[in-house]
């Protein structure tokens, strides 16, 4: 199974099939696909109905190939597949920015390597400096880097109840399913 397979497994088992709950600003889902990015794929039948292979491609253009995440997989799978998820439930943009952000925190003031933009896009300048923080880090920059996009996830879920009353119906399954415990 390659990354990809492995990412969207993982992600579809959590997603789930059909959902419309009025709470969820999301609206009416399928595979967690929202209607509105698949009408922007050009699905235009009932959500109910949309076949999963609909879904595979969309999550392979909108979130893999879009966040380059074969690239990063290659320094790290794991990561890979942690972005990916965060990017299905919380936005490419905002899954990106937490890389950036942790990437500038670890980058002991400068001296491995130089802060970036934290704008949400990730280009070559994201993967030249995670490139880095792989190569100062070493294998425990691994965990290290999951335990932060982690509690950088996590911290946002709760960030999103406050905002949002509505949004404690879902916060405690979404801290349940989606942050894991690295060990």
């Amino acid at each position: 199974m390659n990354i990809f397979e492995k990412a969207f497994t993982h992600t579809l088992g959590i997603e789930g099939k059909y959902s419309n709950n009025p709470n969820d600003t999301g609206g009416e889902t399928m595979w967690g696909i929202t209607k509105a990015l698949a009408t922007h794929y050009g699905y235009i039948k009932p959500m109910r109905e949309m076949p999963i292979e609909i879904a595979k491609q969309i999550y392979k253009v909108e979130f893999w190939d879009k966040l380059r995440l074969e690239e990063i997989s290659k320094m790290s799978p794991d990561l890979a597949v942690e972005i990916f998820d965060t990017a299905v439930n919380m936005g490419g943009a905002i899954a990106v920015m937490f890389l950036q952000s942790c990437l500038n925190a670890f980058n002991r003031q400068g001296k491995l390597y130089a802060d970036i933009k934290e704008d949400g896009l990730i280009g070559k300048n994201t993967l030249d400096t995670l490139h880095k923080y792989y190569a100062f880090r070493g294998a425990k920059g691994v965990n290290v880097m999951l335990k932060a996009m982690n509690g950088l996830q996590c911290a946002r879920y709760i960030e999103l109840s406050q905002k949002r009353q509505a949004n404690e119906e879902f916060v405690f399954g979404w801290i349940d399913n989606r942050v894991n415990l690295c060990v």
